[in-house]
């Protein structure tokens, strides 16, 4: 291992975090709401956190910086090209209502 093996754990590690919660708020969003828009948010943060944890796992696991650099760059690139799907996509005519209970 490196000198930045450290930093490179503590980043990826914020990555899965952060970005795991994110997809799954998306999701509980779109299983609540059925938008098509809203699961492709949910599959693109998942596609991206999954490149973050494929990348570090190569640079940790086997010691292979620039081929962990790379997979999680194309993995990150078709997550944001999802994200950007999901910009586009067509959305239903679902009406989300809710209650107030006094």
């Amino acid at each position: 291992m490196n000198e930045y093996a450290l930093s490179i754990a503590i980043a990826n590690t914020a990555t899965v975090l952060t970005g795991g919660a994110v997809a799954l708020l998306a999701y509980r969003a779109f299983r609540r709401t059925g938008s098509t828009a809203l699961r492709a948010v949910a599959i693109g943060f998942g596609v991206i956190v999954a490149g973050s944890v494929l990348g570090g796992g190569f640079h940790l696991v086997w010691d292979a910086v620039a081929l962990g650099v790379v997979l999680q760059s194309a993995v990150t690139a078709l997550g944001f090209a999802i994200l950007l799907y999901s910009l586009y996509a067509e959305t239903s005519d679902v009406t989300v209502t809710t209650e107030i209970q006094l």
